[in-house]
């Protein structure tokens, strides 16, 4: 494909202020003359008629199949919840679309090694959305890294909040209570949080983890109804990076009245602090730190940019602008820049890893 528009068909886009409102459509309209936001299927044909007026679209399909099959698609962006992205990425694939999917790409491992073969099978971009590895702030540190500004990295800790899975959700969000949706804090928080990690610093190569639970039911906000809960709202994990480097990670639910973002990198010659007001670093701005040789205290770092941010773009668009830029290039040239579904199946593995050894001790304390 040349310099063609690339037209996109969004399934599950709702015009309030939910992720693919705020993130995918401030950037692809920064990216009109790559992209074309051309329609819509949403559960109904109503919900979907009311998206396109008020976000100004062609199209409403009357279903995920009836926008899959048209002929005026040739992007379908996955943006609905986990246990329906097997389906409908499964009949984008058959139906020779390219694929941009959220992040979890299935349900645990088994569904996203299904989906990253079918990919394999076919000429389509089929691209996951972990955007951590093309957020600005984490390509700062990773610049940083490299440069040698900590000299060899000692050790790295990190200290996060998930803001979801703990003792209350809103009826929309009480699916990332159940194990069985594979939307839990360790796929979904640390997952993303791990794509950064290991830009950074390389990948991991032995781990720990341990599991908690404080919350074995959950209180939903709009109805005051209890229901369970069986995913965890502590995870811990620790081990080495194949540098050598220590690491420790714990991801608690909910949020915290003091910092929801800490990530530092300690080294033979300096050292580096993160921060952020929530434990997505691929979504929001992050504070960075360092000191370093005589330096007796930190101080605030501006590491270079490799590209400008665009106007009016929140740190969260901006990220998912850089997954586009990519994916018009793959499209045209053949290449693969943007992550894809091979890259999902690695970071499934990883947290498997992470689910695996919490597993074995419980087992052993049972």
């Amino acid at each position: 494909m040349g310099k063609q528009t690339i037209r996109v068909g969004f399934i599950g886009l709702n015009p309030d202020s939910k992720w693919a409102a705020t993130a995918h459509i401030p950037a692809l309209r920064l990216l009109e003359s790559d992209f074309e936001i051309v329609g819509v299927a949403n559960r109904t044909l109503k919900s979907a008629q009311r998206t396109a007026r008020e976000l100004d679209l062609r199209l409403a399909f009357a279903s995920p199949e009836e926008l899959i099959s048209s002929p005026d698609i040739d992007l379908v962006v996955v943006t609905v919840k986990v246990p329906h992205h097997l389906e409908l990425v499964a009949a984008a694939l058959m139906a020779g679309k390219h694929v941009y999917c959220e992040w979890p790409l299935g349900k645990g491992l088994d569904e996203a090694r299904e989906l990253a073969a079918m990919a394999r099978e076919t000429a389509s971009v089929a691209v996951i959305g972990t955007q951590g590895r093309l957020a600005a702030g984490v390509e700062a540190l990773k610049a940083l890294i490299a440069d040698g500004y900590v000299g060899k990295v000692l050790s790295s800790s990190i200290i996060a909040s998930g803001g979801n899975w703990a003792g209350q959700a809103s009826a929309e969000t009480y699916y990332l209570s159940d194990s069985a949706n594979g939307a839990s804090m360790q796929s979904i928080a640390l997952g993303h949080t791990l794509v950064a990690v290991q830009h950074v610093l390389g990948s991991f190569s032995v781990l720990d983890a341990t599991f908690g639970r404080n919350f074995d039911s959950v209180k939903i906000i709009e109805t005051a109804e209890i229901l369970p809960k069986d995913v965890p709202d502590q995870v811990m994990v620790q081990g080495h990076m194949t540098s050598g480097a220590a690491i420790s990670i714990h991801y608690r639910a909910g949020a915290s009245r003091g910092t929801n973002f800490l990530w530092e990198i300690n080294g033979t010659e300096g050292d580096i602090q993160v921060t952020g007001d929530m434990g997505y670093p691929q979504i929001v701005e992050l504070s960075i730190s360092g000191g370093r040789l005589d330096d007796r205290a930190l101080a605030p770092l501006a590491p270079r940019r490799r590209r400008a941010v665009g106007e009016g773009l929140s740190p969260a668009a901006e990220a998912v602008a850089e997954i586009y830029k990519c994916i018009a290039t793959d499209i045209r040239t053949g290449s693969r820049t943007a992550p894809n579904f091979d890259d999902g199946v690695a970071l499934h593995e990883l947290i498997a890893r992470i689910e695996d050894s919490a597993a074995a001790k419980t087992e052993r304390m049972g």
